[in-house]
């Protein structure tokens, strides 16, 4: 047994675990290596030379990362996509047929599905809409139960696009302090203009932040995620994470989306889309179809229209690619933002509903 609130809430058969060693853990730094029975070469001429395995937490792209985050190194877990990161909290928490997560629906749907395959249980409290979809802080926190391990909160919120409120989300987190975990899915922070909650980490245990390289730095096929924990929490998902989760090609990527450079060109990256978002939205607001437009701090639009799939036959007959989210929200298109052709080409689409 431990006596940390948070540790005790994991599987006792992953915190007695022994986790395989690989080869690039138990050695660094040689000049002749001959220990993981990889080919010494890379036999096609021309192809880059990916003949050797790659660190398994790559020591640079953690250390910008934290200091991308502002955090400490051991508070970083570097995943394929944040989807990965889901899954080891699921694997970490929750047992077969006992467990149970929560979910505020409507949200991403991987939170679900991670349960479902895992066989947890997934409870939900949905997001009110007459308050543009807000966090209820204590009809989630009464929604708890004994076995619910972990509470998924998405912010800003997909498919909705907003920022849930900071003092909602951190009531739930200071309640189930020792209850449950609460992680916070970041992925379109850097198009919102409120902080981050990274920086109420050293305060909570119990809470952990997703971040992804995916939507500001445009590295979506790379798939980088960040797991962002206590180093405790960090420790324990490390032990069931595979060996070599980030290949060779995906960690040049990342290091150069890392640069000053790349740091900078993301942010005005996100800057130019947050632009489009509000020109897409003056824009759609007027067509006769269209009921609404949620607030959005992301990178899409959640838009309800008054035939969702009328809108969704001639936008497939244009060759506009857009998602239909009427199973979350009735009569809802998904926009993402693209460029600005990409976006005149949309709304002349839309214009012909």
């Amino acid at each position: 047994m431990t006596s940390d609130p948070v540790l005790s809430l994991v599987r006792a058969e992953i915190l007695a675990l022994t986790p395989y060693s690989s080869a690039r853990k138990e050695a660094s730094g040689g000049k002749v290596w001959l220990d993981a029975n990889e080919n010494p070469s890379t036999p096609h001429a021309g192809a880059p030379r990916l003949n050797r395995y790659p660190e398994p937490q790559p020591a640079e792209v953690v250390a910008r990362l934290a200091s991308l985050y502002g955090v400490k190194p051991d508070r970083i877990l570097v995943t394929r996509g944040s989807d990965e990161g889901i899954d080891l909290l699921l694997r970490a928490f929750c047992r077969a047929g006992q467990d149970s997560i929560l979910t505020t629906p409507p949200t991403y749907g991987m939170y679900s599905v991670a349960a479902a395959i895992q066989g947890a249980r997934a409870l939900t409290v949905p997001l009110v809409r007459e308050k543009d979809f807000a966090v209820d802080p204590d009809a989630v926190i009464r929604a708890i139960t004994p076995e619910t391990k972990l509470v998924f909160l998405c912010s800003p919120n997909n498919p909705t696009g907003q920022l849930l409120d900071r003092d909602a989300v951190l009531k739930v987190v200071t309640a189930l302090a020792t209850r449950a975990v609460v992680v916070v899915d970041e992925a379109y922070a850097e198009f919102s203009t409120e902080p981050s909650l990274v920086q109420e980490l050293d305060a909570n245990p119990n809470l952990v932040v997703l971040r992804t390289l995916s939507k500001a730095y445009g590295l979506a096929g790379a798939r980088v995620g960040v797991t962002l924990a206590s180093p405790q929490l960090i420790g324990v998902l490390q032990k069931i994470i595979a060996p070599y989760p980030i290949p060779a090609p995906v960690v040049r990527a990342a290091l150069d989306a890392l640069t000053p450079a790349g740091i900078s060109a993301a942010r005005q990256s996100a800057l130019d889309l947050v632009g489009e978002r509000r020109r897409l939205t003056a824009a759609l607001v007027k067509l006769p179809h269209v009921r609404k437009i949620w607030p959005s701090d992301a990178n899409f639009l959640l838009v309800e229209v008054t035939d969702s799939a009328r809108v969704m036959n001639i936008a497939r007959a244009a060759g506009l690619v857009i998602r239909d989210r009427s199973k979350d929200v009735p009569n809802t298109v998904r926009i993402t933002i693209g460029t600005r052709a990409e976006n005149d080409f949309a709304l002349e689409t839309l214009a012909r509903v």
